[in-house]
C-alpha cells in the first residue's frame, strides 16, 4: 500500500513539475519583455524603426540647411560675427516633431562655421530673473549685471515643416519639407531662404508568430 501511495505521490509530482515548465515557457514567450542587453549605435547611421519622424531626419535637415546658406552668397557677404538668434520653428504637420530639437541641430551646425554669434531666446526671462537678484543687494553693486547692456540680434532664422502622406493598399510615401528663412533684422529684408525635402517609402508585412 505504501508502494501504491509512493507512485501516485510520484505521479502527482511529476504532473505539477510538467505544467509549472509549461506554464514557465507560455510566460517567457507571450509575458511582458524587458531589454536586457543592449549596445552603443553610431548616432549617423540611418534606420527607420517606424514611419514616423525621426532624429536621423532632424540631422539630415540641419545638414542641408546649413550647407546651404555657408555656401550661398548672402553668407559670403557677412561680415565680422554677427549675432544670429534662433526664432520660431513651426511644425505644420499631422505628427508629434521636436521643434526644439530641430532648433538645437542647426544652432550647432551653424556654430561649427564660427561666422555667427548666438543669442538664446528662451533664456531672457531667466536673464531676466537674474539681474533682479543681482540688483536686490545680495551682490557687489560694482560686480552687479542689468538691463541695458545686452547684445542685440542682427539676424533672426525661422523655419517650417510641413508633410504630405500618401497611403495606397500596402505602400505608404511620406513627404517632409523643411522651409528656413534668415531675416535680417535692420531691414526686414530675408537674406537667404531654402527648403529641404525628404522622401521616405514604407511597405506593410504581415506580422508572423
Amino acid at each position: 500500500m505504501n508502494e501504491t501511495r509512493n507512485m501516485r505521490e510520484l505521479s502527482t509530482f511529476r504532473l505539477l513539475f510538467a505544467l509549472s515548465a509549461v506554464t514557465a515557457v507560455g510566460l517567457g514567450c507571450g509575458g511582458p519583455r524587458a531589454f536586457t542587453r543592449g549596445q552603443y549605435e553610431d548616432p549617423n547611421t540611418i534606420e527607420m524603426l517606424s514611419d514616423q519622424f525621426n532624429e536621423n531626419d532632424l540631422q539630415l535637415i540641419a545638414k542641408k540647411m546649413v550647407e546651404s546658406l555657408s555656401q550661398s552668397s548672402a553668407f559670403a557677404q557677412i561680415q565680422g560675427r554677427p549675432v544670429l538668434v534662433l526664432g520660431k520653428m513651426k511644425n505644420s504637420t499631422s505628427e508629434h516633431i521636436d521643434m526644439r530639437s530641430l532648433a538645437d541641430k542647426m544652432e550647432v551646425q551653424l556654430a561649427k562655421t564660427g561666422r555667427f554669434q548666438f543669442l538664446d531666446k528662451d533664456a531672457r526671462e531667466e536673464i531676466a530673473e537674474e539681474y533682479e537678484y543681482q540688483r536686490s543687494g545680495y551682490v557687489n553693486p560694482s560686480q552687479a549685471k542689468g538691463p541695458g547692456q545686452q547684445a542685440s540680434a542682427d539676424y533672426l532664422m525661422t523655419g517650417e515643416i510641413s508633410s504630405i502622406v500618401q497611403e495606397v493598399g500596402a505602400d505608404k510615401l511620406v513627404y517632409y519639407k523643411m522651409t528656413s528663412k534668415l531675416h535680417n533684422l535692420r531691414t526686414g529684408i530675408i537674406e537667404w531662404t531654402d527648403e529641404k525635402e525628404l522622401r521616405k517609402k514604407f511597405e506593410k508585412k504581415g506580422i508572423s508568430w
